[in-house]
């Protein structure tokens, strides 16, 4: 008796497991919901009728048909989006919203309908030789000096050790004369000469004559290594990858996950409002570079700037797109499994393909 009776209360908990995602749908498709969003083209975008459109808005109007549910949407800001879910103003929020840890703290996120990276945005015309002598003044530069001074010191104080005795005039004692050992390496290397200071003992010929073919091949691999940076910096822009942006002039929108990304790397950045007006500073030279959602970016820039601007090849960190509810809302399960049935269908494929395009 006792086994029939746990069989029942484990298939009538099993049968109210599978209808609360339904009831919950019924329950609130009586009701008129309240769903924010934000224009973020290519995802979110409001027609000149007021009518909006996009991948985000159009997953919503298929989930919303499935469940049977009615909504009514509200342009606000993008920090209102989750402000206002959260404080429960809204009953949904739609658009490019990444998915971060600091947000899923006060709402609730659906499974993710779109995963991306951010993109860096940089001019096309070639830097301005201002901009090339910065690299000079940076971290790797003054490396690979200072690896050159230490090189030359070490050749430098050998030919004092070996002079000191038997040429004191030239190679004096004391730091004087590791100094003048140091003057003398780097004029053999450099094969100027001036010819103020000779080696006269066989071991100081010997080291001299080893030293000028070694300095032949450090310096000419010193010379292609700047040259070379010189040279590829000069055809593909200062701006090649995520690295370069810890000596660069960035831009961002304060607020977003790509401020996240940037703080996470350290990266200093100046605060725009909107994608343009951190795009038309990257136009002007005023800005090197100007960091945001890569398709966001993209669509922006093909769009106005195609003739000045240009996205740097990659994507860079990760983000995931999903839709907002507050949390512990009713609709959660509901609404991920009616997102899950509508992306997995080769016609949500095709469609993100068609608005978004591909990557270059």
């Amino acid at each position: 008796m006792t086994r029939l009776l746990r069989t029942r209360w484990a298939a009538l908990a099993l049968f109210l497991t599978l209808v609360a995602s339904p009831a919950a749908a019924q329950k609130t498709a009586d009701q008129t919901l309240r769903v924010a969003t934000h224009e973020a083209a290519p995802f979110a975008m409001k027609g000149p009728d007021g009518v909006w459109s996009g991948p985000a808005i159009g997953l919503w109007r298929d989930i919303a048909a499935d469940l049977g549910l009615t909504y009514e949407f509200t342009e606000v800001p993008l920090a209102e989006m989750v402000d206002g879910v959260a404080e429960r103003r809204f009953d949904a929020a739609v658009g490019a919203m990444t998915v971060t840890p600091q947000r899923e703290t006060r709402i609730d996120f659906t499974h993710p309908y779109y995963t991306t990276g951010f993109g860096i945005a940089t001019s096309r015309a070639p830097p301005s030789w201002l901009a090339l002598l910065r690299n000079f003044f940076t971290w790797q530069f003054l490396q690979a000096v200072l690896l050159l001074a230490a090189i030359l010191l070490a050749v430098g104080a050998l030919f004092w050790w070996v002079e000191r005795r038997a040429n004191d005039d030239q190679f004096e004692p004391g730091w004087k004369g590791v100094a003048s050992g140091f003057w003398f390496s780097a004029v053999t290397m450099t094969t100027v000469g001036y010819g103020d200071k000779s080696p006269r003992t066989p071991a100081g010929k010997l080291i001299a004559t080893v030293w000028m073919f070694a300095a032949i091949i450090i310096i000419s691999t010193f010379t292609g290594m700047i040259a070379s940076s010189l040279t590829a910096n000069r055809l593909s822009g200062a701006i090649r990858n995520a690295d370069d942006l810890q000596t660069a002039r960035v831009g961002s929108i304060r607020g977003t996950a790509a401020q996240e990304w940037l703080d996470r790397r350290g990266v200093g950045f100046r605060d725009f409002e909107t994608i343009e007006e951190g795009l038309d500073a990257v136009a002007a030279h005023r800005l090197d570079a100007f960091v945001y959602d890569r398709p966001l970016l993209r669509h922006v820039v093909h769009a106005a700037y195609d003739e000045d601007l240009q996205l740097v090849s990659g994507t860079f960190g990760r983000q995931d797109y999903a839709l907002i509810l507050p949390q512990g809302s009713d609709l959660r399960e509901a609404v991920n499994e009616a997102l899950l049935r509508r992306i997995s269908t080769r016609q949500w494929s095709s469609y993100v393909s068609q608005t978004l395009g591909t990557d270059e």
